[in-house]
């Protein structure tokens, strides 16, 4: 049987989300040295030569002005904006916190795919969806300090940057190449956060050399997967992979920082997850019933 695209796309979207915890530890290692915007610009400008030598090797120059502007425009200002916050935002919270905070995204997209991509949610998806969503709620718990200081509200706008972005995508994947997304919008955030960040330049220390190619290859990957599911996949079945994410920012956090999750934030890393693997259960069950 030929593999549906939400299968595809739910298969994107995990390789995307593991690929982008590793970039993202790269960023946490770089934020106490460099503003917000600077780290956003170096995040853009490393995986830029990566991006053009993809974009060659895919013989795909040809498509890279027969684009619709404005929606890419778009894009690279939510991408400035969601990568300058989220890295704001780690600066001063772990992993696992910054993570269950940007949750709220899979949630947010799920809503706007209804009046923005035409799609149509089912009863066992809002379920999944509200599932996961509690158990973000119990990782936070309702005094959780993480969500009212100003990282976690940097935290909650990334999030809602990223998930106007993940609809973009899909308006514009349905006419733009995969390969003009990545070039345009590491190309935007590049000029255009480092623009904004050139004022206040910290001269890049040697020492961080490693973690930039980190940030570079782990960052092009995670971008060229995440492209590629929310081109393949409804939004809304798709999305809420991401809680896969809270499995890597604790194993992270504990390898590289040594810190422990409590019984609490556990519980509603279970939650999150068990959601995410029954939505991709029921996806593949509901397929095989269309496909016998």
């Amino acid at each position: 049987m030929k593999s549906h695209p939400n299968l595809r796309g739910i298969g994107a979207m995990l390789i995307a989300v593991a690929m982008f915890s590793l970039m993202d530890t790269g960023l946490k290692l770089l934020s106490p040295h460099y503003p917000a915007l600077q780290v956003a610009a170096m995040r853009a400008f490393s995986s830029l030569p990566l991006v053009i030598a993809y974009v060659a090797w895919r013989g795909a120059f040809h498509t890279l002005l027969r684009v619709r502007w404005p929606l890419h425009l778009l894009r690279g200002v939510l991408g400035i904006g969601m990568l300058s916050l989220f890295t704001f935002g780690l600066r001063h919270l772990p992993l696992a916190e910054t993570y269950s905070i940007f949750f709220i995204a899979p949630l947010l997209i799920t809503v706007l795919s209804v009046p923005f991509l035409g799609e149509r949610v089912d009863s066992s998806r809002w379920t999944a969806v509200l599932v996961g969503l509690l158990g973000v709620i119990v990782v936070l718990r309702p005094t959780g300090s993480g969500m009212f200081t100003l990282a976690g509200l940097a935290v909650l706008a990334s999030a809602v940057c990223y998930s106007i972005s993940a609809i973009t995508v899909r308006i514009v994947g349905r006419t733009d190449s995969t390969e003009s997304q990545l070039f345009w919008l590491m190309a935007m955030v590049a000029v255009g956060a480092g623009a904004m960040a050139a004022p206040e330049w910290v001269a890049i220390r040697a020492i961080d050399a490693w973690a930039l190619l980190g940030v570079a290859i782990f960052g092009f990957l995670g971008q060229l997967a995440i492209t590629e599911a929310f081109r393949l996949g409804e939004a809304s079945a798709i999305a809420p992979l991401e809680y896969s994410a809270l499995a890597w920012g604790l194993g992270l956090d504990w390898i590289l920082w040594r810190t422990l999750p409590d019984a609490v934030t556990l519980i509603g890393a279970a939650i999150i997850i068990a959601s995410g693997v029954y939505l991709v259960r029921r996806e593949r069950v509901h397929l095989e019933a269309e496909h016998p």
